[in-house]
């Protein structure tokens, strides 16, 4: 009897162990993604402000009335997967612009913000890999077994990741 007993209460310490175990690689998983996530809206924020200050030089290089007028609305309805595909289609329309005219790289302002523009594209796309690959080990947790157990429990579900390259590929097939 006292065999039994003692039985148990290893099964129950072993099971709180594992548990506990697994529970805290979810939640440190959890603060990388959150801040992933934090840092990808600072630098989409950033991007906007950047696209937003090409405007008027654009605007007044090329006379033009209005241009990429879109920025105009309101993105805090978005969630950062699309506003992360809006302003990639912004910025692709900027540069398509920028190729038709070669005029407006003599603009020193223009240069500069189109510098801070590549910057800043690399730091989105080196935050969205560290979401990703944060993403990638939170889903094998939410798959594999013994942590399986603790995301039924704790209702963690599988989180979507950016898919960039599969995304860009599916555009160019689409434009041809």
């Amino acid at each position: 009897m006292i065999g039994i007993i003692i039985g148990i209460v290893v099964i129950l310490i072993i099971f709180i162990i594992i548990f506990s175990i697994y529970s805290n690689k979810f939640h440190f998983a959890i603060i990388k993604i959150e801040k992933a996530e934090e840092d990808i809206d600072m630098y989409l924020q950033k991007k906007k402000d950047l696209l937003d200050r090409t405007r008027p030089i654009i605007k007044k290089e090329l006379k033009l009335k209005s241009f990429l007028t879109e920025l105009d609305d309101d993105l805090s309805e978005k969630n950062n997967f699309e506003v992360n595909d809006f302003l990639r289609k912004m910025y692709n329309d900027l540069f398509k612009i920028l190729d038709e005219n070669e005029k407006l790289f003599k603009s020193d302002a223009l240069v500069s913000i189109l510098d801070n523009l590549n910057d800043n594209e690399e730091q989105i796309v080196g935050a969205i890999k560290f979401y990703n690959d944060t993403v990638v080990d939170f889903n094998q947790l939410v798959m594999s077994f013994p942590a399986n157990m603790v995301a039924f429990i704790k209702r963690y579900k599988k989180k979507s990741f950016y898919n960039n390259e599969k995304r860009e590929i599916f555009e160019i097939l689409n434009e041809k």
